[in-house]
């Protein structure tokens, strides 16, 4: 089951309680049977963040997570140790498809550790003899930076074809499972929900970690964390590759004909993405959005700064959006001050935070709460496609707290 929610762990026994394991998955109008989890599960966690945020995903994970001890780390990357039963420690096996919310990480794998060698083909065999053969269903082979000169496509080309080689003389029904999945995968590197991948990270040219996961949540299905999708060409600004991977990380759907408005919405990337999804948009900033969006039926601006609008223009919008390059104190007013007006109850907002330097992760925690006082209930996660920020998605909540409006504060 994905998990998206805080999480405080305070217990390790209970995570199996909090993280059910299904024995099937999703698959056409039926369901398949999950792949068995390999033998050897790994003594190790291994996340993969944005370079510089390991700081920030570190004090996320001692806060809910306190169990795993830091291990080795690099730029963006952190491995955490489990406790076992020789530690003296509780034990702590987490479940096949661990996936904490720990808001700065892009991959969560079982790690069995490192594998170097001199080519790709002593790497591979290297690989092989720590995993074993297990049931795979799919490959993740990605870079921790992108500088180093190497082909993950190739990588995963020769690993799916020694793995299936690999599995038939071990097992002939597992070699045909195996075979069958990854052919199937081999132009698919995306996994589905319920698949179990073995994850190769490539650290540097002659050395690789390796590990697994049980596929879950969207991102978890995309090689290393990364959003699948490239900004096409007629898009007028990244904002849109954002909010589309914001879309899918949070399983987002917009409903055709209801109303988003943008707060800072030049250049109005963000917008177009709106419209796509075939919302109607108003965009709010003094400057002029790109002439591409601004010729779109459905398509609005309002030329002023969102404080300057009268706060019953908000009234009948479903989705607030802000992606503004200002102090995230000052984007958190600037929705406050709206969905906290007489008569206005949008279902949801998308919000991104800036972060002018690591050290203001340490305010998330409280700027998450205001959404809640707000009546919302928020998730967060650093978007692979974004900088240095946090994109949170708040929806309106449920009963009683969902249904009042919060009294904005005095001056406001």
């Amino acid at each position: 089951m994905a998990v998206f929610g805080s999480i405080l762990v305070v217990h390790a026994h209970a995570m199996e309680t909090l993280w059910p394991m299904p024995s099937t998955a999703p698959h056409g109008d039926g369901f398949r049977p999950l792949s068995r989890a390999p033998a050897g599960r790994g003594d190790f966690v291994l996340v993969t963040c944005q370079g510089g945020a390991e700081a920030a995903l570190c004090r996320r994970q001692e806060e809910i997570l306190p169990l795993m001890k830091k291990g080795a780390w690099r730029r963006g990357v952190v491995t955490f140790r489990l406790p076992t039963p020789a530690s003296g420690e509780p034990t702590f096996d987490p479940p096949d498809d661990f996936n904490p919310d720990l808001i700065f990480a892009r991959a969560v794998i079982r790690s069995y550790g490192q594998v170097s060698g001199a080519d790709d083909s002593e790497r591979i065999q290297k690989l092989l003899a720590l995993t074993g053969p297990a049931d795979w269903n799919n490959v993740h082979v990605w870079q921790r930076d992108y500088r180093t000169e190497v082909s993950p496509v190739a990588i995963r080309s020769a690993l799916i074809a020694s793995l299936t080689a690999q599995s038939r003389p071990a097992e002939p029904a597992l070699g045909s499972r195996v075979e069958s999945s990854l052919q199937t995968a081999i132009d698919q590197p995306m996994a589905r929900p319920g698949d179990l991948v073995l994850d190769c990270m490539i650290d540097s040219a002659d050395r690789w970690w390796v590990g697994w996961h049980r596929a879950a949540s969207p991102s978890s299905c995309w090689p290393g964390g990364i959003h699948l999708v490239s900004l096409p060409a007629d898009k007028v600004s990244r904002a849109w590759l954002k909010l589309d991977e914001a879309l899918a990380t949070f399983d987002l759907t917009l409903r055709p004909g209801t109303r988003a408005v943008e707060l800072g919405a030049a250049p109005g990337g963000a917008c177009q993405r709106l419209l796509e999804a075939g919302l109607s948009v108003v965009g709010i900033d003094p400057a002029l959005v790109d002439t591409r969006v601004a010729a779109l039926k459905n398509f609005e601006q309002w030329r002023m700064r969102a404080r300057d609008v009268r706060l019953k223009n908000f009234r009948g919008f479903d989705w607030v959006v802000a992606d503004m390059n200002i102090d995230p104190t000052s984007t958190l007013e600037s929705i406050g001050r709206i969905v906290t007006a007489s008569g206005v109850r949008p279902e949801g907002i998308i919000a991104t935070l800036k972060l002018p330097e690591w050290s203001r992760a340490d305010s998330l925690g409280d700027w998450l709460k205001l959404f809640g006082q707000w009546g919302y209930s928020p998730r967060a996660r650093q978007l692979s496609t974004g900088g240095r920020e946090v994109c949170v998605v708040a929806l309106k909540s449920a009963g009683p707290a969902g249904r009042r409006r919060a009294t904005r504060p005095p001056g406001r």
